[in-house]
């Protein structure tokens, strides 16, 4: 634990340093073209929306009682083309709330933070708020009966309201003490959320945190690191946690710049996996040598009857090695990971080819073995930067190595869809698969819902809505 001294000449340099970056930004230059990020589909909203009597399409499942919500990147206040970073934007939560057959509202507000209160000339919201990343741009969850949008590398979350207006910035009600994540994991068998969580100015070390359905922190445990990685995501089987540790990690060099996401591909830093049970001290996890590659995304993982942990993830050739404005991989594929522990060893194996990212699947299965996992196609010809401009979501099953394709149309982009259960069954094909669509032709967007059971056919039913969301990242179905 860093003294009051360390900790004072920590925050001494770091103030040296931002006023070195903040001279520096303004020597840098816009993209030619336009910023990636901020013009066409990505073009942000300029103002909170709320809209009733929405228009629907086919016929809404009376089964769906409940929300979807997706937070994404959408600055309240203009940014600068030459320093914007798209994992940087003041977060929006767009929702969809679902009734009875009944598309009953839609609502887009932002997460109030600095940029969005001084836009919209409002007051902070109380509670324990981050120096940055106030407005948590990346997830929104459930947990219990509150909603929060959350981000990584140090910002904390944000508490909403059912119809998603700012509560109070949070710290877990005074239980999270370091940081938390974007990417939660629910464990179905002890009704806790796992996470691997990470902060900007903390070089060697990432923590386990636990953290129960009153929305309160069980567990916080310290795990030693390097470089200060950035691990946007993990796993869990029903005993283990997985640290995904990759050579992408915070860069001075970048900080210095002025650019405001300080984190870099880093060949000199060694790729590995963590394995730790979900219970034991952070100095007894084993680490297990990958071969180099970055991930944003797991899907499931679990023991196979080998004694073997397998996880499925999208994985990234390189990240951040080229663009100072997003992702900016040159391959990226669905594989599967066998890790032995005993050896220490990662296997990689091919899964699809083909560009993608988003995976998810019946995350009633966390940490079971599972059948099937859709992700999002990707374009493959992205110059530079992630293209998200593809038309198809790809379904996966894992036992089989079919692979199914439904196509949207020319001009239609879905972002990360959800598997929704029907009440009524576990099967991993009794339910539906809900995501945002953008009508790039019309400047619009709509709420598919597709039926599991008829992947490849069209949505059961379509809710329109007559203005573009800009694509985000990540969200839930959040049932009544």
């Amino acid at each position: 634990m860093a003294s009051k001294v360390e900790d004072g000449i920590r925050h001494l340099v770091g103030k040296g340093l931002n006023g070195l970056a903040t001279i520096n930004r303004k020597r840098l230059k816009a993209p030619d073209g336009g910023h990636p990020y901020l013009t066409g589909i990505h073009k942000p909203l300029t103002a909170e929306v709320t809209l009733e009597q929405l228009r629907v399409t086919g016929t809404i499942p009376a089964e769906l009682r409940g929300r979807y919500l997706r937070n994404g990147p959408n600055p309240a206040l203009p940014p600068d083309p030459a320093s914007y970073h798209w994992f940087v934007g003041a977060g929006m939560v767009h929702g969809i709330a679902i009734s009875d057959g009944v598309a009953q509202w839609y609502h887009a507000r932002w997460v109030k933070g600095r940029e969005a209160c001084a836009h919209l000339s409002l007051p902070l919201p109380a509670g324990h708020r981050a120096d940055r990343n106030d407005a948590p741009n990346t997830n929104v969850i459930g947990i219990g009966a509150r909603n929060f949008a959350i981000v990584e590398a140090g910002g904390l979350p944000v508490e909403l309201t059912r119809e998603l207006e700012t509560i109070a910035h949070s710290d877990f009600d005074g239980t999270l003490h370091h940081a938390f994540s974007a990417h939660p994991h629910f464990c179905p068998a002890t009704r806790t959320y796992h996470a691997i969580c990470y902060k900007g100015d903390v070089m060697d070390r990432v923590w386990h945190v636990v953290v129960d359905e009153n929305a309160r922190v069980i567990r916080e445990e310290a795990i030693a690191v390097q470089h200060g990685p950035s691990i946007h995501d993990c796993a869990i089987t029903r005993d283990h946690v997985l640290v995904f540790d990759l050579p992408v990690t915070f860069s001075m060099a970048k900080l210095v710049a002025g650019y405001p996401f300080p984190y870099a591909w880093n060949p000199d830093h060694k790729a590995r996996v963590g394995v730790l049970r979900r219970d034991a001290p952070g100095s007894d996890i084993i680490w297990c040598d990958v071969d180099p590659c970055y991930v944003f995304h797991p899907a499931n993982a679990f023991v196979d009857e080998n004694g073997h942990i397998i996880v499925d993830v999208v994985t990234h050739d390189k990240m951040f090695a080229r663009s100072n404005f997003g992702p900016d991989s040159e391959k990226s594929q669905f594989e599967r990971w066998t890790i032995d522990v005993a050896a220490q060893k990662v296997a990689r194996r091919t899964i699809d080819a083909r560009p993608q990212e988003f995976p998810r699947y019946d995350e009633r299965l966390t940490g079971q073995p599972y059948r099937y996992a859709i992700t999002v196609a990707a374009m493959a010809d992205a110059a530079i930067n992630l293209d998200l401009t593809e038309t198809k979501l790809l379904r996966h099953d894992l036992l089989t190595g079919e692979t199914l394709v439904h196509e949207f149309g020319p001009h239609r982009h879905p972002g990360e869809f959800v598997f929704v259960p029907s009440g009524n069954s576990d099967a991993e094909l009794d339910g539906w698969y809900i995501g945002l669509v953008i009508d790039a032709a019309h400047d619009s967007s709509e709420l598919a819902i597709i039926s599991a059971r008829d992947f490849a056919g069209p949505p059961v039913a379509t809710i329109h809505l007559p203005h573009r969301i800009p694509p985000g990242f990540h969200g839930n179905w959040v049932a009544d």
